[in-house]
Protein backbone atom coordinates (compact mmCIF):
# COMPACT_ATOMS: atom_id res chain seq x y z
CA UNK A 1 0.00 0.00 0.00
CA UNK A 2 1.27 3.47 -0.78
CA UNK A 3 0.04 6.79 0.52
CA UNK A 4 0.66 9.63 -1.98
CA UNK A 5 2.08 12.13 -2.14
CA UNK A 6 5.42 10.34 -1.89
CA UNK A 7 8.81 11.68 -0.88
CA UNK A 8 10.89 13.54 -1.77
CA UNK A 9 8.48 16.36 -0.98
CA UNK A 10 8.00 19.69 -2.71
CA UNK A 11 6.27 22.58 -0.98
CA UNK A 12 2.98 21.63 -2.67
CA UNK A 13 3.21 17.92 -1.82
CA UNK A 14 4.26 18.70 1.76
CA UNK A 15 1.19 20.95 2.10
CA UNK A 16 -0.99 18.14 0.71
CA UNK A 17 0.47 15.70 3.25
CA UNK A 18 -0.15 18.12 6.13
CA UNK A 19 -3.77 18.72 5.13
CA UNK A 20 -4.40 15.00 4.65
CA UNK A 21 -3.04 14.33 8.14
CA UNK A 22 -5.20 17.12 9.61
CA UNK A 23 -8.32 15.79 7.91
CA UNK A 24 -7.57 12.26 9.11
CA UNK A 25 -7.09 13.33 12.72
CA UNK A 26 -10.25 15.46 12.60
CA UNK A 27 -12.16 12.30 11.68
CA UNK A 28 -11.37 11.03 15.19
CA UNK A 29 -11.32 7.50 13.71
CA UNK A 30 -8.30 5.70 15.23
CA UNK A 31 -8.30 2.84 12.70
CA UNK A 32 -8.45 5.25 9.75
CA UNK A 33 -5.69 7.47 11.15
CA UNK A 34 -3.42 4.48 11.88
CA UNK A 35 -3.44 3.49 8.19
CA UNK A 36 -1.31 6.56 7.41
CA UNK A 37 1.57 5.04 9.42
CA UNK A 38 3.90 2.13 8.71
CA UNK A 39 3.02 -1.08 10.54
CA UNK A 40 6.07 -0.58 12.79
CA UNK A 41 5.82 3.23 13.03
CA UNK A 42 7.63 4.78 15.99
CA UNK A 43 5.96 7.56 17.96
CA UNK A 44 6.74 9.90 20.80
CA UNK A 45 3.67 11.81 21.91
CA UNK A 46 4.49 14.05 24.85
CA UNK A 47 6.21 11.58 27.21
CA UNK A 48 4.54 8.46 25.80
CA UNK A 49 6.44 6.16 23.45
CA UNK A 50 4.61 3.86 21.02
CA UNK A 51 5.46 1.47 18.23
CA UNK A 52 3.16 -0.05 15.63
CA UNK A 53 -0.35 0.48 14.32
CA UNK A 54 -2.07 -1.42 17.12
CA UNK A 55 -0.42 0.86 19.69
CA UNK A 56 -1.45 3.89 17.63
CA UNK A 57 -5.09 2.75 17.54
CA UNK A 58 -5.06 2.14 21.31
CA UNK A 59 -3.46 5.53 21.97
CA UNK A 60 -5.90 7.45 19.74
CA UNK A 61 -8.90 5.62 21.21
CA UNK A 62 -7.85 6.73 24.70
CA UNK A 63 -7.02 10.24 23.49
CA UNK A 64 -10.42 10.88 21.90
CA UNK A 65 -12.32 9.47 24.85
CA UNK A 66 -10.61 12.12 26.99
CA UNK A 67 -10.40 14.95 24.43
CA UNK A 68 -14.02 15.51 23.40
CA UNK A 69 -15.16 17.96 20.72
CA UNK A 70 -11.67 17.70 19.19
CA UNK A 71 -10.84 20.10 16.34
CA UNK A 72 -7.32 20.44 14.91
CA UNK A 73 -5.41 22.75 12.59
CA UNK A 74 -1.94 21.77 11.33
CA UNK A 75 0.47 24.08 9.51
CA UNK A 76 3.58 23.29 7.50
CA UNK A 77 6.74 24.54 9.19
CA UNK A 78 9.51 22.98 7.06
CA UNK A 79 10.20 20.07 4.72
CA UNK A 80 13.14 18.31 3.08
CA UNK A 81 13.44 14.99 1.26
CA UNK A 82 11.33 12.54 3.30
CA UNK A 83 10.74 14.74 6.36
CA UNK A 84 8.12 17.30 7.27
CA UNK A 85 7.90 19.51 10.36
CA UNK A 86 4.51 20.91 11.39
CA UNK A 87 3.10 23.08 14.10
CA UNK A 88 -0.44 22.65 15.25
CA UNK A 89 -3.14 23.69 17.65
CA UNK A 90 -6.27 21.84 18.65
CA UNK A 91 -9.18 22.59 20.92
CA UNK A 92 -11.02 20.06 23.02
CA UNK A 93 -13.39 19.75 25.94
CA UNK A 94 -12.64 17.64 29.01
CA UNK A 95 -15.08 15.42 30.92
CA UNK A 96 -16.03 18.30 33.27
CA UNK A 97 -16.93 20.64 30.37
CA UNK A 98 -13.71 22.69 30.56
CA UNK A 99 -12.13 23.82 27.30
CA UNK A 100 -8.47 23.57 26.35
CA UNK A 101 -6.21 24.54 23.50
CA UNK A 102 -3.18 22.35 22.92
CA UNK A 103 -0.20 23.69 20.99
CA UNK A 104 2.62 21.66 19.56
CA UNK A 105 5.17 20.69 17.00
CA UNK A 106 5.63 17.41 15.19
CA UNK A 107 8.54 16.00 13.23
CA UNK A 108 7.53 13.43 10.63
CA UNK A 109 9.70 10.97 8.71
CA UNK A 110 8.22 9.02 5.80
CA UNK A 111 9.01 5.70 4.17
CA UNK A 112 9.36 5.66 0.37
CA UNK A 113 5.71 4.49 0.07
CA UNK A 114 4.46 7.71 1.72
CA UNK A 115 3.50 6.10 5.03
CA UNK A 116 4.80 7.85 8.14
CA UNK A 117 7.55 5.81 9.80
CA UNK A 118 8.25 8.18 12.68
CA UNK A 119 6.22 10.85 14.48
CA UNK A 120 7.73 12.90 17.29
CA UNK A 121 5.31 15.30 19.00
CA UNK A 122 5.81 17.92 21.70
CA UNK A 123 2.59 19.39 23.08
CA UNK A 124 1.53 21.94 25.70
CA UNK A 125 -2.00 22.49 27.00
CA UNK A 126 -3.70 25.74 27.96
CA UNK A 127 -7.07 26.00 29.70
CA UNK A 128 -9.34 28.43 27.83
CA UNK A 129 -12.86 29.72 28.33
CA UNK A 130 -15.67 28.72 25.97
CA UNK A 131 -15.65 32.29 24.72
CA UNK A 132 -11.94 32.04 23.77
CA UNK A 133 -12.53 29.12 21.40
CA UNK A 134 -11.47 29.72 17.80
CA UNK A 135 -12.25 26.33 16.22
CA UNK A 136 -16.04 26.26 15.93
CA UNK A 137 -16.75 24.33 12.75
CA UNK A 138 -18.95 21.20 12.94
CA UNK A 139 -17.05 18.07 14.00
CA UNK A 140 -15.05 16.61 11.12
CA UNK A 141 -12.59 18.13 8.65
CA UNK A 142 -11.88 21.85 8.83
CA UNK A 143 -13.89 23.58 6.11
CA UNK A 144 -11.99 24.84 3.07
CA UNK A 145 -11.37 28.55 3.47
CA UNK A 146 -11.34 28.40 7.29
CA UNK A 147 -8.50 30.51 8.69
CA UNK A 148 -5.06 28.93 9.13
CA UNK A 149 -3.08 29.11 12.39
CA UNK A 150 -1.32 32.33 11.36
CA UNK A 151 -4.63 33.96 10.40
CA UNK A 152 -5.92 33.20 13.92
CA UNK A 153 -2.84 34.69 15.61
CA UNK A 154 -1.63 31.25 16.68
Amino acid sequence: MSRPPLPPFTRDTALQKVRAAEDGWNSRDPARVALAYTEDSIWRNRAEFLQGRDAIVDFLTRKWLKEREYRLIKGLWAYADNRIAVRFAYEWQDETGGWHRSYGNENWEFASDGLMARRLASINDLAISEGDRLFRWPLGPRPQGHPELEDLGL
